[in-house]
């Protein structure tokens, strides 16, 4: 069940993200922007045990774009789909990943706050139909240490006169989708909190085509932000930073007032492939980055932002004290 939460007088509760997204959509409204978001959701299929509970075993030991017999998720995934769509929500496309184990599923492009809403109903539905094979489905960003982490792809397109800002001319982008790239990558480092939210998060980040630098290309998929090859009327760039431990109500937010913010100011793009720095290193880092964000604080209310770093805290200090509890917890509950 989707819905909004209200006060007892009816006003908007200011600590619902779903509302805080909300917010956001309107404000771009205002200015004239219709955001669509498309989303490619990683997650591991791992063994359970004779109580039910996740191990470490994949369920396969498949690569990239395997098929069966080798890819053994394919049945679940297939299942996985038939479910969403019976519930409304299109997949575009599923596929084994990288990983032992690892599968993809990416859905077609909604409007931001439908995005989030079916992302919080598709993770719901992976669990569920995971279950039901004997396996656990794990959405952590990094389960095993020497292998490809889990990402969350946000797909970005901006409408603006109906007009798609990131369809190509003569190969060149438009200075609109400049500006709003630009945003994204000024503020990427202070809003990585909300993106990525978990110790886990920093172990994923610079392997396996998991960004670290803050830059972006066109084509190349190691960049934190990359302008995809596309046919006309379906042109995006994709943020490649991003996992999905985070809230995507609060994620998709901050990356829409980032890059409305960059629209507005007219921010200046670097060069493609230039860094302009680095990702945070550790969830401590992106704490103290997000904590000192005036931007954050534009975005996000008060209340909002002091009981997630106050949460973010109290999580980087039990990891600190063991890592493994705070990992056997994410594991099995993310």
């Amino acid at each position: 069940m989707m819905c909004d939460c209200l006060l007892p007088d009816g006003t908007l509760f200011t600590g619902y993200s779903r509302s805080i997204l909300r917010q956001q959509v309107e404000k771009a409204k205002s200015l004239g922007l219709t955001f669509q978001i498309g989303t490619e959701y990683e997650f591991y299929l791992f063994q359970s045990d004779d109580a039910g509970d996740v191990t470490l075993h994949p369920q396969d030991s498949a690569g990239y774009m395997d098929v069966s017999p080798l890819d053994k998720g394919e049945n679940v995934r297939r299942d996985i789909c038939l479910t969403l769509e019976n519930m409304g929500i299109i997949p575009e496309s599923s596929h084994h990943e990288h990983g032992p184990g690892q599968n993809e599923i990416d859905f077609q492009y909604a409007g931001a706050l439908k995005a989030a809403d079916n992302a919080m109903s598709f993770k719901t539905t992976v669990h569920t139909i995971a279950n039901q094979y004997g396996l656990c489905a794990s959405f952590l960003p990094k389960p095993l240490r020497d292998e490809s982490g889990n990402g969350l792809h946000i797909n970005l397109s901006i409408e603006r006169g109906g007009i798609n800002i990131f369809e190509q001319q003569d190969g060149q982008l438009s200075l609109d989708a400049q500006h709003a790239i630009a945003g994204i990558l000024s503020r990427i480092r202070e809003i990585s909190l909300f993106l990525n939210p978990l110790p886990s998060s920093y172990q994923r980040l610079g392997c396996w085509e998991a960004p670290k630098r803050i830059n972006w290309s066109f084509g190349n998929r190691s960049q934190l932000v990359r302008i995809p090859a596309a046919h006309p009327g379906a042109g995006r760039m994709e943020l490649r930073s991003p996992d999905p431990a985070c809230n995507p109500y609060l994620a998709f937010a901050l990356v829409l007032a980032a890059a409305m913010e960059g629209i507005t100011e007219v921010t200046p793009l670097q060069a493609p492939l230039d860094d302009s720095g680095s990702l945070p290193e550790s969830l401590e880092e992106a704490i103290s980055l997000a904590e000192k964000s005036a931007f954050i604080r534009e975005v996000l209310p008060e209340n909002v932002i002091d009981a997630y770093l106050a949460e973010k805290k109290k999580t980087a200090a039990r990891f600190e004290a063991d890592a493994n509890a705070v990992f056997q917890q994410h594991l099995r509950t993310i």
